[in-house]
């Protein structure tokens, strides 16, 4: 994931500061040199990170952080604030028209995954209650015009096409009047793409901007090209104008600096991340949240609205009440690991608590995620009275077990073990609870 190196290098320079009542002037300095080091390696502008830490120095000593009670608490307060101040300030989201049709052109170089994040757009739109449009606008490729038309099927969004004969301004016109006569609010034009930048790809963008007069225009930009980003952003911001960038692939394993540089660089917000390939995988940007990842502090609030948006809730309450009560079964183990997976990756997952750095650290090189599908598939291969009561488990039940889910007894004993104790502590946790008066 974009940052990884970065949330290392900077976690490690502030644990240099941790449990000192008093801050030198030289172990800020320090630190700041360190923060330097990290952010020019993660492939931030160099004027960039030169005014970051001036702006971070100046605040420093402005709150006189060296006599601070703790010193080391406020100096990465003032290097968060100035981060997410870096980062956009407050979250950019789309203005959305309270009344007719909000339109998006979505427009990008080739190959920076602009159709697809076209549709993830729609997906999420839909979700949020809106009636998007798709307009297939690529008609110098007639594959982004069938893959649009794919993917608008498949999260349930129309897709408005002329073909590849029909002018692009032509289509798009009929279907801003179509939009109009069926009630759709938001229209987003998937536009053509180029190699490179050139005169008749924005001649053509312009004459769109001029039918169209969107609300929105969306540059996609490809994590993975680095400092190339602030470039193409800026010569689109300068023939087109774009409100807001789409920073595809940023799961990926970049370096990520060019997204901490790019706002400064031209002025442009970033508005969405793609994280991932499945239709669900794109994110609202929220410089705060990306701040105090970067920062080591995790980001609860992305991994509630996660849990809330892919978890059947009502059935893990369920499940996690019965084994807070110390009567839960294999059963309750399986929706507990179903549920979890439900949101992605493990490893990913831990990232986002707080103080999990360390941890997620730890976690590389294991597959988490292949041990919870191991587990998942010795519980389905136990009848329905040895998920209520694993105790009536004998030794040639082991081997059917193991054998219907392609494990090992070893594996079979490991899990009942470990499910012996967790039963043993949930039971303590639930006697506590009654000596605690419920609490």
């Amino acid at each position: 994931m974009a940052f990884d190196s970065l949330q290392e290098k900077i976690s490690k320079s502030f644990r240099n500061l941790q449990g000192k009542g008093q801050l030198s002037e030289k172990n800020m300095e320090d630190t700041l040199k360190e923060i330097r080091i990290a952010l020019l390696e993660a492939d931030v502008n160099y004027g960039v990170t030169k005014n970051f830490l001036e702006a971070v120095k100046t605040k420093a000593l402005g709150q006189d952080v060296l006599n601070a009670l703790e010193p080391g608490q406020v100096l990465i307060k003032i290097v968060n604030d100035e981060l997410v101040e870096l980062l956009g300030g407050n979250e950019e989201g789309i203005r959305f028209k309270e009344d007719g049709i909000t339109v998006i052109m979505v427009v990008g170089l080739q190959g920076t995954g602009k159709t697809t994040h076209v549709a993830k757009m729609a997906n999420l739109f839909k979700k949020e209650g809106h009636k998007p449009l798709l307009v297939a606008g690529d008609i110098i490729r007639p594959a982004a015009i069938d893959q649009l038309m794919t993917l608008g099927q498949s999260i349930g969004v129309e897709v408005f096409s002329h073909g590849v004969d029909v002018p692009v301004l032509e289509t798009v016109k009929d279907a801003l009047d179509k939009a109009s006569s069926q009630g759709n609010d938001v229209v987003i034009i998937d536009t053509a793409g180029r190699l490179q930048i050139d005169d008749k790809l924005m001649q053509e963008l312009k004459d769109l901007k001029q039918l169209t007069k969107p609300d929105e225009i969306l540059l996609t930009v490809d994590a993975l090209t680095g400092q190339d980003i602030a470039n193409v952003a800026a010569t689109f911001q300068k023939e087109i104008g774009i409100s807001g960038l789409i920073v595809t692939k940023f799961d990926g394993d970049s370096k990520g600096g060019a997204v901490l540089s790019v706002k400064a660089l031209t002025g442009v917000p970033i508005k969405f991340t793609g994280v991932g390939e499945k239709i669900e995988d794109l994110e609202v940007f929220h410089p705060d949240r990306l701040a105090q990842r970067i920062l080591g502090m995790g980001d609860v609030v992305s991994l509630v609205e996660k849990a809330q948006e892919k978890m059947d809730t009502e059935l893990a309450e369920k499940s996690a009440k019965r084994m807070m009560a110390g009567k839960f079964t294999m059963d309750d183990l399986l929706v507990q690991i179903e549920q979890s997976q439900k949101m992605g990756p493990f490893a990913a997952i831990v990232k986002m608590l707080p103080g999990m750095g360390e941890m997620s650290k730890q976690l590389e090189g294991v597959d988490a995620d292949a041990q919870l599908r191991k587990t998942k598939a010795i519980i389905q291969s136990m009848t329905k009275s040895e998920r209520n009561d694993p105790s009536v488990i004998r030794s040639s039940h082991k081997r059917r077990i193991a054998m219907g889910s392609g494990t090992s007894v070893n594996d079979v004993n490991k899990l009942l073990n470990q499910y012996e104790r967790m039963r043993k502590v949930m039971k303590q946790l639930s006697g506590m609870k009654g000596l605690f008066g419920g609490f």
